[in-house]
C-alpha cells in the first residue's frame, strides 16, 4: 500500500507538472521528484520484502495493508510538507515579500 500510495500522488504530480511545464511557478516539478523517489524506495523495499517471504508476500493481514496505508499517507504528507516549506522560501509570486515589505498608512 505504501508503493501504491506514493505512485498514485507521484503520477498525479506528475501530470499537473507537465501540464503546466512552461510556467513552472508552483515548483511542482520539486514535488514530483520527492514522490517519484520515495516511490522508489517503497519498490526497492518490496523486492527485498518479497524476496524475503517469497508469495506470503501478496497475501498480508488486513492489519498490515491498514498499517502501510497510514505509513504511504504520511510520506505523502511529509513530501507536501516539504513542498510548501521549500514554495515559500522560493515565495515565487512574491506575495510573502508583499506582505513583509508592505508599508503601513
Amino acid at each position: 500500500m505504501t508503493l501504491l500510495t506514493t505512485v498514485f500522488a507521484a503520477v498525479i504530480c506528475t501530470v499537473i507538472w507537465y501540464k503546466n511545464a512552461p510556467k513552472n511557478n508552483m515548483k511542482i516539478g520539486v514535488l514530483c521528484w520527492l514522490y517519484w523517489g520515495a516511490s522508489l524506495m517503497w519498490l526497492v523495499d518490496a523486492v527485498f520484502e518479497y524476496c524475503e517471504l517469497g508469495a506470503a508476500y501478496f497475501s498480508p493481514s488486513p492489519a498490515d495493508m491498514l498499517n502501510d496505508l497510514y505509513l504511504g499517507l504520511s510520506a505523502t504528507a511529509l513530501g507536501l510538507v516539504i513542498w510548501i516549506v521549500i514554495l515559500l522560501f522560493k515565495d515565487p509570486k512574491g506575495v510573502i515579500k508583499a506582505s513583509l515589505f508592505k508599508k503601513k498608512p
